[in-house]
């Protein structure tokens, strides 16, 4: 492959990682409407727990380094509770 179509793919992967951000973002803020409609907390130490161990575990099937992934997702966790509390 040239540079030029791998830079493609490159973009072409970063445009499929925002739609699955944009995804996720959406499912996080109907959990949050949830959360509020049933006066559950913001924060799920359980279920972050939860979401850092799979991602880590993907990684590794991946062969990705999983403190990046990890990293990653805190970051998206961290964001959506800001929303979730910003909401309220």
């Amino acid at each position: 492959m040239s540079l030029a179509e791998l830079r493609e793919e490159i973009e072409s992967i970063d445009r499929e990682l925002v739609e699955l951000i944009a995804r996720r973002t959406y499912v996080a803020d109907t959990i949050a409407e949830v959360k509020a409609e049933q006066d559950l907390p913001t924060t799920d130490e359980d279920q972050e727990t939860r979401v850092m161990d799979r991602a880590g575990e993907n990684a590794e099937q991946f062969d990705v380094d999983a403190n990046l992934v990890k990293a990653i997702f805190r970051l998206l966790i961290e964001l959506n509770k800001v929303e979730q509390r910003e909401s309220r």
